[in-house]
């Protein structure tokens, strides 16, 4: 069971990752565009960040396969925790099926339904991405999809992970690693929200008040 923190904001991550509590980061075209800076330089820090020992995912873009791989060639050279992220297309399915072969770590995203994570796991993915959000966006249970999946998956002993995305919500994240996710990659927002919960709240007051009360007492 694995925390990614979903950001490609440097800052962020690095005070998540100080928490201990995260195992890897997954971004994309979308993050980091909204940070501005050469992704490269973004995908290095955070590796830097965990050492040897996370999973960074990269995502690639391009019409072909040879695009793709191309592209992945850049990344895989800035760090060995990179994981290459490539979308559910029978082009993306191509060069995960080619970078797998080739050892290297790949996370296929964007998927929707039982028969694409078949795919994904066909073409050798370290990683499959559901959209649990997205679904759910279009009356689709985005959590019921990951139950489905983890089904087959472990009727047929398949090693591909599944890596709920696209997480509104904490309540999402709990539900998703009931019904067999390995992994929930989170917004920072999601993953500062868990936790909160009311009744902590309550009882840390409770228990700080008891504490001071006694050591009046004392004193």
């Amino acid at each position: 069971m694995k925390l990614f923190l979903d950001s490609s904001n440097t800052e962020v991550v690095h005070d998540a990752v100080a928490t201990g509590l995260i195992d890897g980061v997954t971004t994309n075209p979308s993050l980091m565009m909204k940070e501005g800076k050469d992704p490269r330089d973004v995908i290095l820090q955070i590796c830097n960040m965990f050492g040897w020992t996370a999973s960074v995912s990269a995502e690639v873009v391009g019409e072909t396969a040879e695009e793709m791989l191309n592209m992945a060639d850049d990344y895989i050279d800035i760090h060995p925790s990179v994981t290459i992220k490539l979308p559910l297309t029978p082009e993306g399915l191509k060069a995960c099926k080619e970078l797998s072969e080739d050892g290297i770590s790949t996370n296929v995203t964007l998927c929707f339904s039982v028969s694409q994570a078949i795919l994904a796991a066909k073409a050798g993915a370290t990683y499959v991405s559901p959209f649990v959000g997205r679904l759910n966006d279009n009356s689709v249970s985005g959590v019921e999809l990951i139950r489905a999946i983890s089904d087959v998956y472990r009727r047929h002993d398949v090693n591909t992970e599944i890596l709920a995305a696209s997480i509104r919500d904490v309540h999402q994240v709990g539900r998703c690693f009931a019904v067999g996710a390995n992994i929930c990659t989170i917004p920072p927002t999601v993953f500062n929200k868990m936790y909160n919960h009311v009744l902590t709240d309550k009882g840390l007051e409770q228990f700080n008040s008891d504490w001071a009360t006694l050591q009046d007492k004392l004193s």
